[in-house]
C-alpha cells in the first residue's frame, strides 16, 4: 500500500545555503507527523515546499500518487495554520473562517454550512459574530484552525501554531488541537522546535538538523534508541562523557569510564560499538547515586533541582565529566561526595556512539 503523502528527495537552496538536503518522508492517511529541530534546521522550508510557497530545486511532493510539485498552492487543497494566525481583525469570526471559501467557488448555503461545521469542530459554536479582539489567544488559534479546515483540505499544515501562547495556555490548547485533529482524521504535518509539542501531537517525529533528516520515528523510538548523539541530546534530557569500549557482553557492551568499568545495555537489533574510544550519552534515570559501593565512579554533587517527587542532581566526576542523575530529593546534599552506577530499573538509557557522536 503506497503512502498518502510523500516527499521524495526534496532539495532547496537559497544562494549558498542548502536549506533542505534530500528530504524524503511518507505519511499514511490520517497520520500526524511533527517536524522537530532547532532554528535553521530546514523544517519551515520543508513545510513551505509542501504548501507550494517554495519550489524545490530537486524532488517531488505527491498526494495519493499525484505529483503536486509544480501545482499552485491554492490548487493543492492543503489547509495552513500560520505561526501568527493571519486573522483579519476587521472581520468577525464567521467571516474569517469563510474568507477563503468563495475563492474556491463555495458560496451561499454551502459556505454557511462549512463555516458552521468548522466552528463546531473546534468547539466555537456561537462565536460567529465575535470580533477577533474579543477572543483569547487559544480561541484565536482555533479560529485559524477552523479557517484551514473549512475548505475540507486533503492535508493540514501547521507552522509553530502554539508559539504565541503563554506556557499554561499552550499546554491546554495543545490538548485541544490534538483532539480536534484526531476527530477530523486529517493527514497533518506540524513544524515545531518544542519537544513536548512534537511528542504530544505527533504520531511520528522527524528530527532535522542543517536541512537533513537525522531520524524519523515514534517518540518512544527517538527517546529510547536515538540514531546519534544529536538526536539523543535534542530529544529529552541527557548528558555525555568520553568512554572506552572494552568489549561486548550478552546484553550490550562493557565500558571504562575514568578507570571504572560498567556493563551497559545495548539497543535490541542494533550492532554494538567496536572496541575503542566512544561517546556515551546517558539519560538521568539511567544512573543512580550511591554512598557505599566501592566500585562506583567517584563524583561530587554540584547542583540539585526539584522535578516533582524527584530531584535532578548535577554531579562532576573526578575526571571532569558533568552528568545529570534523577534521584530522591534527599539522596545527597550539594557538595556531597557520591558514587555513580548504572541503573537497571529503566532497562537501558545509556547509548554509545563513535567519538564524533554519529
Amino acid at each position: 500500500m503506497s503512502a498518502f503523502l510523500r516527499l521524495d528527495g526534496l532539495v532547496k537552496r537559497f544562494a549558498d545555503t542548502l536549506a533542505v538536503d534530500r528530504v524524503s518522508l511518507a505519511l499514511e492517511r490520517g497520520e500526524m507527523l511533527a517536524l522537530l529541530g532547532p532554528s535553521g534546521s530546514g523544517k519551515t522550508t520543508t513545510l513551505r515546499l509542501l504548501a507550494g510557497f517554495e519550489t524545490p530545486d530537486q524532488g517531488k511532493v505527491l498526494v495519493e500518487g499525484e505529483d503536486l510539485t509544480r501545482v499552485e498552492p491554492v490548487s493543492r487543497r492543503f489547509g495552513m495554520v500560520f505561526q501568527h494566525y493571519a486573522l483579519f481583525p476587521h472581520l468577525d469570526v464567521r467571516a474569517n473562517v469563510g474568507f477563503g471559501l468563495e475563492s474556491i467557488g463555495v458560496r451561499g448555503a454551502e459556505r454557511d454550512r462549512r463555516v458552521a461545521r468548522s466552528l463546531a469542530l473546534v468547539d466555537l459554536d456561537g462565536f460567529g459574530e465575535r470580533r477577533i479582539a474579543q477572543l483569547s489567544g487559544g480561541q484565536q488559534q482555533r479560529v485559524a484552525l477552523a479557517r484551514a479546515l473549512a475548505p475540507e483540505p486533503r492535508v493540514l499544515l501547521l507552522d509553530e501554531p502554539l508559539s504565541n501562547l503563554d506556557p499554561t495556555l499552550r499546554e491546554r490548547t495543545r490538548r485541544e488541537l490534538r483532539d480536534v485533529i484526531r476527530r477530523v482524521g486529517i493527514t497533518t504535518v506540524l513544524v515545531t522546535h518544542e519537544q513536548d509539542e512534537a511528542f504530544e501531537l505527533g504520531d511520528r517525529v522527524a528530527v532535522m538538523r542543517e536541512g537533513r533528516l537525522e531520524q524519523v520515528g515514534t517518540p518512544d523510538e527517538l527517546y529510547g534508541a536515538p540514531a546519534n548523539a544529536f538526536v539523543g541530546g535534542f530529544v529529552g534530557r541527557s548528558s555525555t562523557a568520553e568512554v572506552v569500549v572494552i568489549g561486548s557482553t550478552d546484553r550490550g557492551a562493557r565500558i571504562r569510564l575514568e578507570g571504572v568499568e560498567w556493563d551497559v545495555d545495548g539497543v535490541p537489533g542494533r550492532p554494538g560499538p567496536p572496541p575503542g574510544p566512544a561517546l556515551m550519552l546517558v539519560r538521568p534515570e539511567a544512573l543512580r547515586l550511591t554512598l557505599s559501593e566501592p566500585a562506583a565512579l567517584p563524583a561530587t554533587v554540584t547542583g540539585r533541582r526539584f522535578v516533582g517527587p524527584s530531584a535532578l542532581f548535577t554531579v562532576r566526576t573526578d575526571g571532569g565529566a558533568v552528568l545529570d542523575v534523577v534521584a530522591a530529593p534527599q539522596a545527597a546534599p550539594a557538595g556531597a561526595r557520591v558514587g555513580l552506577m548504572p541503573s537497571r530499573r529503566m532497562g537501558g538509557g545509556i547509548h554509545l556512539f563513535p567519538p564524533d557522536g554519529r
